[in-house]
């Protein structure tokens, strides 16, 4: 009771495992860390029930801070409480956004918006949609689009941009023919596809896991099979970019808040 103690909240995608990544770390280089041989204890949470317990034990709603819509993405199961070795002193409160309601409610209903590239949609749309079923999206958008160069350009990763060799196939590929432009709608909706797209390198997706959509249907790393929204800011601005005209859903709070 006599040693000070810290209790942190964190929030990020992935916390739980990148969380102990990292006490796992610190605590590999305590030695170099501190020079005088005593290092902080550290304990963290590892179930969202034991988090919300522990939050709430030492937290209130005007506890927390949160960023802007870069966290939208983060949700029930990203959530962490982390407790150091030293005292719970005075805390210092601010009047922000609560964490308690996501830890209620569970994951929000997201859109993120997939493009099917040219010549794979024709050929599988078919099994997409069911396999877009079966993870539980709702289809909120589709068109066929002929893409401007312009266009095909802000969809490429900046690595491909470097390479004006790679810049060019890509661009070449992904105007050649008719795409296909899906925007959907689920909890977790942006790493959710993210996750199940795998690598832009078909081989490298084959590598980790042959049910990978890229692994399945792509057979370079030009022509991989899709290309999805890769964070929310990018989600957002594919779907005004794509569907300017509005989507056929009802509207959830992503749509109402970026104006979507």
């Amino acid at each position: 009771m006599s040693n000070p103690v810290l209790v942190c909240v964190f929030r990020g995608i992935n916390a739980y495992e990148t969380l102990a990544g990292v006490l796992e770390g610190l605590t590999q280089c305590r030695e170099k860390l501190t020079t005088s041989g005593i290092f902080p204890q550290a304990v963290m949470a590892l179930t969202p029930e034991v988090t919300f317990r522990q939050a709430i034990l030492f937290f209130t709603e005007a506890d927390f801070v949160t960023g802007g819509s870069g966290l939208k993405e983060h949700t029930y199961h990203s959530l962490q409480s982390l407790c150091f070795s030293f005292s719970v002193g005075e805390r210092w409160r601010c009047r922000a956004e609560s964490l308690f309601t996501y830890l209620h409610t569970g994951a929000q209903v997201l859109c993120t918006v997939l493009l099917i590239k040219p010549g794979v949609w024709s050929q599988n749309l078919a099994r997409i949609l069911r396999n877009l079923d079966l993870e539980k999206f709702t289809l909120v958008g589709m068109k066929h689009i002929d893409l401007e160069p312009a266009i095909a350009l802000g969809l490429l990763p900046s690595e491909v941009k470097e390479d004006p060799a790679a810049l060019e196939a890509h661009c070449t590929y992904l105007t050649s023919g008719t795409a296909l432009v899906l925007c959907l709608q689920r909890p977790n909706a942006v790493k959710k596809l993210v996750d199940l797209l795998g690598p832009e390198d078909p081989n490298l997706a084959q590598a980790l896991d042959p049910c990978l959509w890229r692994a399945q249907y792509g057979t370079s790393t030009v022509h991989n099979g899709f290309y999805g929204s890769k964070s929310y800011q990018m989600a957002v601005r594919d779907t005004k970019l794509f569907f300017p005209e509005g989507l056929c859903c009802a509207k959830c709070q992503m749509l109402e808040e970026e104006e979507v």
